[in-house]
């Protein structure tokens, strides 16, 4: 099992940049994928980007493609995302999530972990 809290949300300006962290408690954390994810009001929760267990494998939503980075670092049970060339369409609350399966998912039912999100809010 393994528990996710994620930091580095706020208010910035269109155009500016972020990064959230996600710090994941447990000694298995190199075998999870590891995602993100976000909400906004009114919307279902829709995938953003995911790394797999040995950072080969890397997936983007196409809506932040070239704008936002995956990483993580294993052997600090961490995972990164920078958010670069923000638009107010990016505010949401963002969730860090992890999975067990050999694929990297993009879908939010495959994965069996959850933070409690951080808001990012991105003003125009």
């Amino acid at each position: 099992q393994v528990q996710l809290v994620e930091s580095g949300g706020g208010l910035v300006q269109a155009g500016g940049s972020l990064r959230l962290s996600c710090a994941a408690s447990g000694r298995t954390f190199s075998s999870y994928n590891m995602g993100w994810f976000r909400q906004a009001p009114g919307k279902e929760r829709e995938f953003v980007a995911a790394i797999g267990q040995n950072i080969g494998a890397i997936r983007y939503a196409d809506s932040v493609k070239g704008r936002y980075t995956i990483s993580r670092d294993n052997t600090r049970n961490m995972v990164y995302l920078h958010m670069n060339s923000l638009k107010s369409e990016d505010t949401a609350a963002y969730y860090c999530a992890a999975d067990l399966s050999i694929v990297l998912h993009t879908t939010s039912s495959h994965y069996d972990y959850w933070g409690q999100g951080t808001q990012v809010s991105v003003s125009s």
